[in-house]
This record gives structure tokens, C-alpha cells and sequence, in this order.
């Protein structure tokens, strides 16, 4: 190595995900941020360094189309050769795009993602792929995608070390911000911005047009430069707030609720534990089952074990589901539905002053709420209709607040001197 410090390369957000690849602690590193925010500049960094500590190990970094590659991760993985001060040890082609490490042979390779072929056609003359790349992940179609080049190169021994990093898209429906927000085994997902980032590193010029697009277009900021999901003007809950909920609070959640929605077919059930705060109009979604598949008896265990002997608040689309688990000692209701009774209880929801979702103990609603948007038309536009799709828990959600909901209109009506029914 040269003589670089590592510390004066990486700035203190990053340094417990370098500690995390260095113990081979995860397999796959979802690097999210903004502009300047040093996920590509890390991702580059960790490679080089990982390399020259691994003689077994090569890399091979993707972009979703192969004429971007040469402008970007080629010249990043350079910028990290030369930031180490290891361009000696190092030999790089232009055609095709490659770096060697002259001491072992060992390769890092640069691939287009628009020729699936070569991916599966790639032999190694010694090693494994210790270390896999995709830059601009948004870019790619789906996770499925993304999946079968892993699967195509992930051979020949050892566990890769797999970075994904990318500027989220606005729309929480985009397919790359709703599976980061899923929990997976042996993932890592780490969001960083500028701001996270010596100044000195950027420049005053980067600082100026951040500063000046702050001021003049703060949602734009937000996105590009923070890193942020802010949405595309159709998300139907603007009120939403993901975050953990802590053990205090949770202590002082003297009366729990419970909502759920069942399953047909591939949909899921989904059941939720809330509380409900009337001073402050506040939501608290705190923990979830959401399983596609499962039996009466799997639901009915599941629902003991997070509801206890609460009343649940169920679909009463199906009466005998609701019987069946009354049968097996639950205390279920079936949910008054009425003509109007799902736009009354997406108003409720959307005019609460906040609904608090902690991601990590309630993922599926996390997701689901952040991603639900108004329907479009054929041309794009978004009409004030609610999509019945992608909406279990949201479903579950307005089941388990009917009594609330059912209070208030009673008590608007008759201040209005309406009738009640």
C-alpha cells in the first residue's frame, strides 16, 4: 500500500460499513445518497483495497449499459488506484476496459448489463469474484435482473462482497426504493449525502449550486443532493413518518388495536398492531404479520402471539374466516363496511396528523404506505382515485381505527344535525 492513510479517504459515515466489509459481516451493500454524497468513490475504494488483500479475489463492476462505463466506474476504480497511492502495482486496458494487479494477475472487469451473454460466458483464469459492482442501480429494470447476473458470476468459491449504489428515484413505487426497504438476511443499507462529506473534498462550486437549488427549489434539493424520496406529487400520504418507535414509547402505549385484511389467492394476510394517540392525531403502526400462503391455523397462531387476547378487526369480505378464527379462541370482529366507507377511511388516514411506521418491525407497511399513489389516467396524470392494489396493510390500517373513525362522523353529523346511520 502506499503511503495513504485509508482514514483520510473515507469520512466517518462510511467508516462502520468499511468495518462491516473488512469482516465479511454482510454479502450485499446498498449504497444510497445523493450528489457528492461518496457511495461510488467507497464502493471503488473498498474494491482496490479488497483486491490487493485477497489474492484470490477479482472484480467484475456493471453500469446498465456498456457506453457509460468507460466515463464512469472505469475511471472511478482508477481515481481509487491513484488515492492509494498504488498505481505501480497496477495495469489498465482500454479495449476491452480492464485492471490488473501486475503481483497476482488478478483482474477487475467492466460489463454492460444490456448484453446478458457475455455475463454468463466470463471464465476466470484464477480465482473467484470477490467483489461485484452495480453502479446506478436504478438504472436497471428490476431486482430479478439484477439477480441473474448475480447468479451468473457468483461461482467458483469464496462470498462476494455485492455493491449496489444508486440516487434514489422520487416515487417510493420505483422498484429499487421499495426493495431497500425490505429486510433481508446478510444486507446492509447505508444512506449518505454532501453534507456527510468534507467541504474541501467538493469544491465551492458544488457547494454554491447546492446552496442556490436549496433556495430556489427545496424539494429538488432534497432529492438530488440529499438523497431523498419526495415523491411525485401523487402519493396519498404526505403524512407519513418512518422511523423507529422506542422501547419508552411503546411503554406508554396504554391501549393497542388491531387491524387485518385476509389473503385470497397470492395476496398476503396482513395484520397490524397501532396505537392511536388523540392529543396529537398520531398513528403509531408498531408490528405486523404479513404472509401470503399460510393456513387458518398458521394466521390464528401468529395473531395470538402479537395481539394476545386483544380484539381484532378484521375484512368481513369472508364471514367464515372470521368464524374460523373466533373458533380457535381469537376475539374477531368483522369490519362495518358501507357504501363509501374505504374513501371515508383513506380521508381519516390522510388527514391524521401523522402516521408513525417503524420500518424495521413493520417493513411490508412501510412500503406499502410509502409507494401508495393516486391512480393515473392513460396519459400519466394522476386522478383522485384509490388504486386497489399494494394496499394489505393499509386496508388492515382502516380496519383497526373503525371505531375511531365511526366516532368522529357520528359526532360531526350531529353537530350538523344530520341524521346518524
Amino acid at each position: 500500500m502506499g503511503n495513504v492513510r485509508l482514514s483520510t479517504l473515507l469520512t466517518g459515515s462510511f467508516e462502520p460499513v468499511h468495518r462491516a466489509v473488512q469482516a465479511g459481516a454482510y454479502r450485499h451493500y446498498w449504497l444510497k445518497g445523493g450528489r457528492g454524497s461518496g457511495k461510488s468513490s467507497f464502493a471503488s475504494l473498498e474494491i482496490i483495497l479488497g483486491m490487493m488483500r485477497n489474492p484470490g479475489a477479482n472484480a467484475i463492476v456493471y453500469r446498465r449499459w456498456a457506453h457509460y462505463l468507460r466515463g464512469s466506474v472505469y475511471e472511478q476504480l482508477l481515481w481509487a488506484v491513484d488515492r492509494l497511492g498504488v498505481s505501480r502495482y497496477w495495469r489498465a486496458w482500454r479495449s476491452p476496459l480492464r485492471l490488473e494487479y501486475r503481483p497476482t494477475g488478478q483482474q477487475a472487469l467492466f460489463l454492460g448489463a444490456d448484453d446478458p451473454v457475455k455475463s454468463k460466458s466470463i471464465k476466470l483464469a484464477h480465482g473467484y469474484f470477490g467483489y461485484i459492482w452495480f453502479e446506478e442501480l436504478a438504472e436497471y429494470p428490476d431486482m430479478e435482473s439484477v439477480r441473474s447476473i448475480i447468479q451468473s458470476v457468483a461461482r467458483g468459491g469464496g462470498q462476494p462482497a455485492i455493491f449496489y449504489t444508486y440516487n434514489p428515484p422520487k416515487s417510493a413505487q420505483s422498484w429499487v426504493n421499495a426493495e431497500a426497504m425490505r429486510e433481508r438476511p446478510g444486507r446492509l443499507v447505508h444512506h449518505s449525502s454532501y453534507l456527510d462529506v468534507p467541504r474541501a473534498w467538493l469544491g465551492e462550486v458544488f457547494l454554491a449550486e447546492a446552496a442556490l437549488l436549496k433556495e430556489t427549489n427545496e424539494t429538488a434539493y432534497r432529492h438530488e443532493y440529499l438523497g431523498e424520496v419526495t415523491g411525485t406529487g401523487g402519493q396519498v400520504f404526505d403524512n407519513l413518518e418512518l422511523r423507529p418507535i422506542t422501547g419508552p414509547e411503546r411503554a406508554g402505549f396504554d391501549r393497542l388495536r388491531y387491524g387485518l385484511d385476509f389473503g385470497f389467492a397470492v395476496d398476503p394476510d396482513a395484520l397490524l398492531a397501532m396505537h392511536y394517540s388523540r392529543p396529537t392525531r398520531t398513528l403509531y403502526i408498531l408490528d405486523e404479520y404479513y404472509r401470503a400462503g399460510g393456513s387458518v391455523d398458521r394466521l390464528a397462531e401468529a395473531a395470538k402471539k402479537l395481539a394476545g387476547g386483544g380484539r381484532l378487526t378484521a375484512d368481513s369480505e369472508d364471514p367464515r374466516m372470521v368464524a374460523e378464527l373466533r373458533r380457535r379462541g381469537l376475539s374477531v370482529e368483522g369490519a362495518k363496511k358501507g357504501p363509501g366507507s374505504v374513501e371515508h377511511g383513506m380521508r381519516w388516514l390522510q388527514d391524521l396528523g401523522r402516521i408513525v411506521i417503524d420500518p424495521k418491525a413493520c417493513p411490508n407497511a412501510a412500503r406499502e404506505f410509502a409507494a401508495y399513489e393516486y391512480e393515473r389516467d392513460r396519459w400519466g396524470n394522476f386522478r383522485a382515485r384509490y388504486p386497489d392494489r399494494d394496499n394489505h396493510a393499509i386496508d388492515a390500517a382502516r380496519y383497526g381505527c373503525e371505531d375511531i373513525m365511526t366516532h368522529k362522523l357520528a359526532r360531526v353529523r350531529s353537530k350538523s344535525g344530520a341524521g346518524l346511520y
